[in-house]
């Protein structure tokens, strides 16, 4: 739970720095992910509980959130995920790293695997310089380990209102003292204290002399909720459980509030006069001492705080806390400061002092994972169990397509038009239709008068070529889903089919083109090309590194040697992709380098074809796209979270129960909208709109465009390039 609270300041930093970063949070109890649903709701995109350190388990997590930087706080050493990690091309990073007096041992006795292990994270910063000495004797690399600080510092106290309860409690018995024992502990074995029987024992010394008293007992887990207030019964102390949510009448100081509750103990260490942090009279090597003392509150600890000896010798080095060395002084303690108001303000602003002059962790936290996100080359993991022969299946793929692709080369033809191809070098959606879309706009806005050639994937026609003027309406069955997005947009002249030279060569005499956008043409060899624009897609930018079936990849890296160009799809505007750019350099050091986003512009009303936002109302969405996942992430940055998401396989075409289904699961969770995307609404029936007025559920699509960094020099390279094509007139000078 600590980890948790440590990483909320974190999340937050990261996510007001790049609001475009899909933050994931995992955690390994029910506690830490109560504490992660309170904290870190609307700052992250998703909190799981961390996979079991086993292989089959390990990659299923990596496939699915594919990220480009895990950050491990603190001293959480899984070897399969280390390794995993790297194998996924992410970067690992060690944040908060720290080794406790009572785990050094076990590092020092198994050093000979922790060495091997501690290779792999990219970078180790660690809380201190005694931190930093542990690890190297842990094994890990000195040059990779570097002190910044304790991120616990910047945990900032909570604001807000506490439970109504406890308000409510306070106003009715008016407690003239409020001591909090927070997080108390079972013993660690048979001859340790048990904390919460310590504290009980000294409230009922205590009780006696001062009847304003209101203890806030809070232990550490919940499994201790029910004994704890068994404790308290059989001691006849007069107590109130949290949970019960109501006050007995007859209930008067001094007496107890039960905290079995999660996620609320921060929010009262501000109404407290003294609190007495738990896990340190017990052999637990204490709790975290900084949120309570960033609410300027006293602080009495027991002799263990080994877990947090860099902050506790902070502490005790300034005066800042009251140390006791074993229970029996408990009930002295919290006398002693009740006694004396000076000595307990003292030592709360002493304790406020340390925990504010020790910020700054948190911003040196978050730029460290910038610059080692921007080094990853994150990557899908191909399949384990099945790899030889996969293995074997990609090497016949890659040999083929080696072979087809010469083959093709060859006998390569050309068109007297100029031809733009834009195309990519993996399986799956890189934005390679609005890419296309995107071009002939701007060309079309520059006075040109492109033309696209497609094959028309899941196209229902049987004429081997389909010639479609800008403007022209022809319904998705003829064209197919991608082509009839051209279509829809009107901005160039289309051909369809799959010989693409016999369909430009129809294009060329029917409609005179200055240009050829081949979309998907990258593999297309066979249509001679001026320029080859490649999109890689920035989350997963080169598809496991293997080609199909063990990975993602439809032909060898070494193939994009062959490109003039390149366009980063889906990249954040804040980010550089050093990573990703030096790879990319290392296979093609001609190339330039452009930056491309997806951007959402309006919605459509599927019924009345017309822009028109949807209604503020629940909304659920669907999908049949080759990564599904990028339409989701559109959503989350409109603001817009779905009541369920459906997704569908690539190009799936839509039956008539289909949408009938869609529509009963949306009305089902209350939501009267659904909302897909322009690709999917291409595919639907022409009855939809019926089947949905009837049923009183509303469609919408979205329509999406591309913005590319630099399109100026974009623009001008393309210019550049076809002004030198064959026999061809400079674009500068357009044809009538």
């Amino acid at each position: 739970m600590g980890e948790v609270i440590s990483a909320a300041g974190l999340l937050r930093e990261l996510r007001e720095r790049d609001s475009t970063i899909a933050l994931y949070v995992s955690v390994g109890t029910v506690g830490g992910r109560a504490i992660a649903d309170e904290r870190l709701a609307g700052v992250v995109t998703g909190i799981f509980y961390a996979p079991i350190d086993y292989p089959f388990a390990v990659r299923r997590v990596l496939r699915r959130i594919r990220p480009a930087a895990v950050v491990i706080l603190e001293t959480e050493i899984w070897p399969v995920l280390y390794r995993e990690v790297k194998r996924a091309g992410s970067s690992l990073v060690i944040m908060n790293g720290r080794i406790s007096d009572r785990t050094l041992p076990r590092y020092r006795r198994l050093r000979f695997l922790f060495r091997q292990v501690l290779r792999l994270p990219d970078a180790i910063f660690v809380q201190s310089e005694q931190d930093r000495a542990r690890y190297i004797e842990a094994g890990a690399p000195a040059e990779k380990i570097e002190v910044l600080g304790n991120l616990k510092y910047d945990v900032a106290p909570i604001q807000g209102d506490p439970p109504k309860l406890v308000v409510d409690l306070l106003a009715k018995l008016r407690p003239s003292t409020v001591w909090i024992a927070a997080s108390t502990m079972p013993p660690a074995d048979s001859s340790d204290v048990d904390e919460d029987q310590a504290v009980i024992e000294a409230f009922q010394e205590l009780a006696p002399k001062y009847p304003g008293l209101l203890l806030i007992l809070v232990p550490r887990k919940p499994d201790l909720f029910d004994d704890t207030a068994d404790r308290l019964r059989d001691a006849r102390v007069r107590y109130l459980r949290r949970s019960e949510n109501k006050i007995d009448p007859a209930l008067q100081l001094p007496c107890v509030l039960l905290l079995d509750s999660m996620g609320e103990l921060a929010g009262l260490f501000p109404l407290a006069h003294i609190v007495f942090m738990g896990g340190s009279l017990a052999r637990r090597g204490g709790h975290n001492l900084l949120e309570p003392a960033a609410c300027g509150r006293p602080i009495i600890v027991g002799p263990h705080m080994e877990n947090f000896a860099e902050i506790a010798a902070a502490f005790r080095e300034h005066y800042a806390m009251l140390e006791i060395p074993n229970a029996d002084e408990l009930a002295p303690a919290v006398e002693e400061l009740i006694q004396d108001p000076r000595l307990a303000e003292d030592l709360g602003t002493g304790a406020a002092e340390i925990a504010a002059k020790r910020r700054g962790v948190t911003r040196k936290a978050v730029a460290e994972i910038l610059r080692w996100l921007d080094r990853a080359v994150p990557c899908a993991i191909p399949a384990g169990p099945a790899k030889p022969l996969l293995w074997l299946l990609a090497q016949l793929w890659t040999a083929a397509s080696t072979w087809s692709q010469r083959r093709s080369s060859s006998r390569a033809r050309h068109l007297e038009t100029p031809v733009v191809s834009v195309g990519g070098i993996s399986m799956g959606g890189a934005g390679k239709t609005p890419m296309v879309d995107y071009l002939a706009e701007r060309m079309r806005q520059r006075g040109r008068r492109p033309a696209i050639l497609t094959r028309g994937y899941m196209r229902r026609s049987i004429e081997p070529s389909i010639l479609i003027e800008a403007g022209e309406d022809v319904p998705a069955s003829v064209t197919g889903d991608e082509a009839q997005i051209f279509v829809h947009s009107g901005y160039a002249d289309a051909g369809i089919g799959a010989d693409r030279w016999s369909t430009g060569r129809l294009l060329e005499e029917k409609y005179h083109p200055h240009l050829f956008l081949l979309d998907d043409g990258f593999q297309h060899r066979r249509l001679a090309r001026d320029l080859d624009i490649v999109l890689i897609d920035a989350l997963n930018p080169f598809a496991g590194g293997a080609v199909f079936p063990l990975g993602r990849l439809r032909e060898p890296l070494r193939a994009l040697s062959r490109a003039d160009a390149f366009v980063l799809m889906r990249a954040a505007p804040e980010r550089e992709y050093r990573g990703i750019r030096d790879r990319l350099l290392a296979l093609n050091p001609k190339a330039p380098i452009f930056r491309g986003r997806i951007e959402p512009r309006y919605w459509v009303h599927t019924r009345t074809g017309q822009p028109a936002h949807p209604p503020e109302a629940p909304a659920a969405a669907f999908c049949g796209l080759a990564n599904p996942a990028s339409f989701w992430r559109t959503l989350g940055s409109l603001g817009i979270a779905p009541v369920f998401t459906w997704t569908f396989d690539d190009h799936h075409r839509y039956h008539c129960t289909e949408v009938q289904r869609l529509a009963a699961q949306a009305r089902m969770h209350g939501a009267p909208v659904l909302l897909t995307t322009e690709k999917d609404a291409m595919n639907l029936p022409e009855r939809a709109a019926e089947i949905l007025l009837d049923g009183s559920t509303e469609l919408y699509w979205l329509k999406i465009g591309i913005q590319v960094e630099r399109e100026a020099a974009l623009m001008e390279l393309i210019e550049s390039k076809l002004a030198n094509a064959r026999g061809s007139v400079s674009l500068a000078e357009p044809q009538p």
